[in-house]
C-alpha cells in the first residue's frame, strides 16, 4: 500500500479519465511494479519501444505514437514514478536501476524492440540498456537525448540541488500546490518548445500531483550521466540523434559532440523546434525516424 508522497500519485480515475489514447492503455505487473503501458499498431509489425523523458508520461507520444503505429507495434510505458506507474524504491533510482526495471518490463511483455527511441532522459535509459545487453535493437533513436553531463559547474550543482529537493518531503507538495497552467506553460517554454493548450494542460495535471513530482526529482537526483557518457564509445548500436534546433534544455551542439564519441551515429537537426520537438511537430519527427529505420533495415524500403 502506498503511503505519504507515493500515495499522492496521479489517479487513473481522475487525471486519467480522458487520458490521450486511453483505449490503448493497460496495466502490467513486472519487475515488482505495476506499469501503465500503451500499445499501438499491428502485433505483426516490428516492435518499437518508446520511453518519455523526466517529468513526462505517455501523453508525450499522443501525436507521434499513432503515426509510428502505421509501421511498428509501438510500446510506450510510463517510467517508474511517473504518470500512472509505481515508483521504484529509493535505492534503485540510479540510471542502471531504472534500466533494469524497464528491462524487466520488456521481458514480461515478450516483445524485444527492433527499434528503441527515447526523449531526453528516456534516451539515456535506452542507451544504458543497450550497453548492458538488456536489449539489442537494430536502431537506437534519441530525441534531444540526455546522454552527456551538463556543462561546467552545472554538472555538480544541478544533481546536488535536485537531491536536496528530493530529500525534502515538502518540496514536491509545494511544487504541486503552485502548478497551475501558467506555471506549466512557463516550464515548457523554458525548454524552447511551445505546445497547444491540451499539451500544456496534460503536463499541469501531472505537475499538480506531488508523487509525480517526486518521481521526476528522484531521477534527476540519482543519475550519473558522466558515467554513461564515459561508456558511450562502447555503444555498438546504430544511433540516430534527432535534435530540435531551438532546444534550450540540451544545447543542439551536444549532439554533434556525441556523434563523434559513438561508433555508429548520425545527427538529424530539425530547425525551429525545442526540447519537446516530438510533441511540437510529430509528423516531422516521424518522417525522420521512419527514413532512418528504413536505412537501418528495420523497415522495408518504401
Amino acid at each position: 500500500m502506498l503511503t505519504g508522497l507515493d500515495a499522492e500519485r496521479p489517479d487513473w480515475a481522475v487525471e486519467g479519465r480522458d487520458w490521450p489514447h486511453r483505449e490503448a492503455s493497460r496495466f502490467v505487473e513486472a519487475a515488482g511494479l505495476r506499469w501503465h503501458v500503451q500499445e499501438f499498431g499491428s502485433p505483426d509489425a516490428p516492435t518499437l519501444l518508446l520511453l518519455h523523458g523526466t517529468g513526462a508520461a505517455t501523453h508525450s507520444w499522443r501525436g507521434l505514437a499513432p503515426l509510428l503505429a502505421r509501421d511498428f507495434f509501438v510500446i510506450a510505458p510510463d517510467l517508474p514514478g511517473h504518470g500512472f506507474t509505481d515508483p521504484l524504491p529509493d535505492a534503485d533510482l540510479s540510471l542502471p536501476g531504472m534500466a533494469r526495471a524497464v528491462a524487466g518490463l520488456v521481458a514480461a511483455l515478450g516483445r524485444p524492440p527492433a527499434l528503441a527511441a527515447g526523449h531526453s532522459a528516456g534516451a539515456a535509459v535506452l542507451a544504458r540498456m543497450c550497453l548492458d545487453g538488456a536489449i539489442a535493437p537494430r536502431l537506437l533513436a534519441a530525441f534531444n537525448g540526455a546522454l552527456a553531463p551538463l556543462p561546467g559547474a552545472a554538472n555538480l550543482l544541478f544533481p546536488s540541488m535536485a537531491r536536496l529537493l528530493f530529500l525534502n518531503p515538502f518540496t514536491p507538495r509545494i511544487f504541486a500546490w503552485t502548478a497551475d497552467r501558467s506555471a506549466a506553460k512557463r516550464l515548457i517554454e523554458g525548454t524552447g518548445s511551445r505546445l497547444d493548450p491540451e499539451g500544456v494542460d496534460l503536463y499541469r495535471r501531472l505537475f499538480a500531483r506531488a508523487g509525480h513530482v517526486r518521481g521526476a526529482l528522484g531521477m534527476m537526483a540519482n543519475w550519473d550521466l558522466a558515467g554513461l557518457h564515459r561508456a558511450l564509445p562502447g555503444l555498438a548500436t546504430r544511433t540516430l540523434l534527432i535534435v530540435g534546433g531551438d532546444d534550450k534544455a540540451i544545447l543542439p551542439d551536444t549532439a554533434f559532440s556525441l556523434r563523434d564519441r559513438l561508433p555508429d551515429a548520425r545527427v538529424r537537426l530539425i530547425r525551429g523546434l525545442g526540447h519537446l520537438a516530438h510533441e511540437e511537430a510529430p509528423e516531422r519527427v516521424a518522417e525522420v525516424l521512419r527514413a532512418e529505420a528504413s536505412d537501418a533495415g528495420v523497415l522495408s524500403p518504401p
